[in-house]
């Protein structure tokens, strides 16, 4: 089993998410974020004043799979969220050694 993250423009959410849903991906989890990489903040006026913003608001996706369906996640999140600009965000997987399902004790990849 793997985990995957993703950090993702706001805005691209609903696509990820509807693309995820075609490709028979069911489940996720999803937390706004804020930080920085590249794209290193800007800057904005505020009753005359500028400041900096340093930490741009980002979406951060969590979604567990299987070993089999891990290329088809990435795939699905790389379509989907990408805009060719600088702050479109990460993808980072790691492996899962195990998941329980609360309600039934289901484990392994039967949970998910």
């Amino acid at each position: 089993m793997k985990k995957i993250e993703a950090i993702v423009r706001h805005f691209k959410l609903e696509d990820v998410k509807n693309g995820l849903t075609e490709q028979g991906i069911h489940g996720m989890t999803v937390c706004e974020v804020r930080g920085y990489g590249r794209q290193k903040g800007h800057t904005e006026i505020y009753r005359g004043t500028e400041y900096a913003v340093d930490f741009v608001p980002k979406v951060k996706i969590e979604v567990v799979c299987t070993d089999a369906n891990l290329q088809i996640v990435i795939d699905t999140i790389l379509q989907t969220a990408q805009t060719g600009q600088i702050g479109d965000g990460k993808i980072f997987v790691t492996d899962l050694s195990n998941a329980v399902r609360i309600r039934t004790g289901e484990s392994g990849e039967e949970a998910i």
